[in-house]
């Protein structure tokens, strides 16, 4: 038999970077791209424009001119002293203030009553969660002009009172200064509540079932549950709502001008139609850009306010 010669075959060569103590292998350096290049565009939106805008509209308010004119006269902050003691920016400030707290009461108690309600079994309540968020995404210069027909003084609404046995309160809700800013409150709350139902229903859902029925088996009532159990779950979502509410109530404009152009006699004058009439229609953007920024520094406030007081209470 012939002799078999054993074949070595050659092993790989180790190419692993060892350490010049003959330890362990050096790790190979991996360079990874920092997160710059992903924010970086946000940044340059962010920085670059949001905080250019703010900074020029401070530099407007401090001129007297009317956005056209080459010529700028600078007054300083004439334009501050005139806006804090001008009547009407008052008058504004105090609509926003009854209309956040009013819109924010009674839309809270019917987002909470809608969301009970369809949490408990009740037929169609698919439909009946569509028809309370259709009018969130209705666009409000659509239902301005139906919301002027329904209030007028031969609207639909008058209609209706006259044809239940209350034609006494038939009125011309929106020409008259005592009512137009209760329509402006109603048509908000019609349009947001909605929402806010959306919000609370999803809080619910968070609830944990056992504790309902432990509840219950205690001989809690429906009052104890809601008051002891449901809503202190909600405070989270209170809190984020009451948030919301304040900074859209300083912003306020569509409603209020597309409905009653701020009047009648300024009763419906918000901040913002406040800030578009000077501006726009009189021309006077340095007094207009001084309300802006009245209007910013009243909103930060308001948000570091609301802020600290849902911190202490999580404290």
């Amino acid at each position: 038999m012939a002799s078999t010669t054993p074949v070595t075959v050659p092993r790989p060569r180790d190419t692993t970077p060892r350490s010049r103590g003959g330890g362990r292998p050096a790790k190979r350096l991996q360079l990874r791209p920092s997160g710059l290049p992903w924010i970086l565009p946000a940044l340059v939106l962010v920085v670059g424009l949001l905080y250019y805008c703010i900074g020029y509209t401070g530099y407007i308010s401090t001129l007297t001119w009317n956005g056209t004119d080459i010529e700028k006269l600078h007054v300083g902050l004439a334009n501050y002293v005139a806006a804090l003691q001008d009547p009407v920016f008052w008058k504004a400030l105090f609509h926003t203030v009854v209309y956040f707290v009013t819109t924010f009461v009674i839309q809270t108690a019917l987002g909470v009553f809608f969301a009970l309600l369809l949490h408990s079994r009740v037929r169609l309540g698919a439909l009946y969660k569509i028809i309370l968020f259709v009018p969130v995404v209705l666009a409000p210069a659509v239902m301005a002009p139906v919301f002027r027909q329904v209030f007028a003084a031969d609207g639909q609404f008058n209609f209706v009172l006259d044809h239940i046995g209350l034609s006494s309160l038939a009125q011309p809700w929106l020409a008259q200064s005592s009512t137009a800013l209760p329509v402006i409150m109603s048509i908000t709350i019609w349009e947001w509540t909605g929402l806010t139902f959306i919000l609370y229903y999803a809080a619910m859902g968070q609830i944990e079932p056992e504790m309902l029925e432990a509840a219950r088996l205690d001989g809690a009532g429906n009052g104890r549950v809601l008051w002891s159990i449901i809503w202190p779950s909600l405070r989270g979502t209170t809190t984020a709502l009451l948030m919301l509410s304040a900074i859209s109530a300083l912003k306020t404009f569509d409603i209020p001008y597309l409905v009653t152009v701020g009047g009648p006699n300024y009763s419906t004058e918000f901040l913002g139609t406040l800030i578009y009439r000077q501006s726009i229609p009189q021309s006077n953007v340095g007094y207009g850009a001084a309300l802006s920024i009245l209007l910013l520094i009243l909103a930060l406030g308001l948000a570091i306010v609301l802020q600290l007081v849902g911190r202490e209470r999580k404290n």
